[in-house]
Formats: C-alpha cells, structure tokens, sequence
C-alpha cells in the first residue's frame, strides 16, 4: 500500500516556487484559484491512488486546522 511521501522529494524546489508564482503573475484571483484547481486535479491524476490522495487531503485539512487555530489565537 503506497504512502504519501513527505520528505522532500523536489529535484530543484526553487524552480518549482519560481513557475509556480509566475504562473499567477498579473492574473486575477479568480484566474489563480482556476489554476490551482486544475493543477491539483492534473496532479491527482498522475498520483492515481486513492489512499495517497485521501491522505493528502487529510494532511492540507489539518495544516488549514492548525493555520486557523493560530490566526484566532492572536
């Protein structure tokens, strides 16, 4: 049964932020949150496996949990 990986995996994460900003570059909100969307979708696709995705999903609901708890902390 595959796991998530969440070591660093990246070969170059600096390139990666780098596309990924300009990517949003001079776009609208509207236009970064439909990028975003098919990137995760594009990316769940190549991922394939439905126990890693369900992790994953878990894993971003619970850093949104903690981001949340912290903003409300202050």
């Amino acid at each position: 049964m595959p796991r998530l990986e969440l070591n660093p995996n990246f070969t170059d994460p600096d390139a990666f932020y780098a596309a990924l900003t300009e990517a949003h570059r001079e776009r609208s909100e509207e236009e970064s949150e439909r990028i975003n969307a098919r990137l995760i979708l594009l990316l769940a696709n190549h991922v394939g496996d439905q126990q890693a995705l369900e992790e994953a999903l878990a894993i971003a609901g619970q850093a949104a949990d903690s981001a949340s708890a912290q903003q409300e902390q202050r």
